[in-house]
């Protein structure tokens, strides 16, 4: 069964800092590339940071400078790490993984984990 699970999620004060973990299990994890989305009530869901098998990294401009992606293919676990968080970061974050085993093309997600940006 492949499973995704987040965690690190919770209530921050602004300009605090979290780091976000995603376990992965069920699949070639160092083969595939590992995405970080958010969405928040009533918005649509939005890419916040890619980590390809290569560990080319990319961030959405909204978090450019304050987020990090990075991976440990030993735990098969990807990291986002936030600091300087402003509200308009609170949202539930998502896990995801995009990549091929077999030539088939697999996208997985996680359940998700909330954060709060709140004085």
């Amino acid at each position: 069964q492949v499973q995704l699970v987040e965690s690190g999620g919770g209530l921050v004060q602004p300009g605090g800092s979290l780091r976000l973990s995603c376990a992965a299990s069920g699949f070639t994890f160092r083969w595939y590339s590992m995405n970080w989305y958010r969405q928040a009530p009533g918005k649509e869901r939005e890419l916040v940071a890619t980590i390809t098998s290569d560990m080319s990294t990319s961030c959405a401009d909204s978090v450019k400078g304050r987020f990090t992606i990075s991976r440990d293919n030993g735990k098969n676990t990807v990291y986002l790490q936030m600091n300087s968080l402003k509200p308009e970061d609170t949202a539930v974050y998502y896990c995801n993984a995009v990549g091929r085993d077999f030539g088939i093309l697999r996208d997985y997600w996680g359940q998700g984990t909330q954060v709060t940006v709140s004085s």
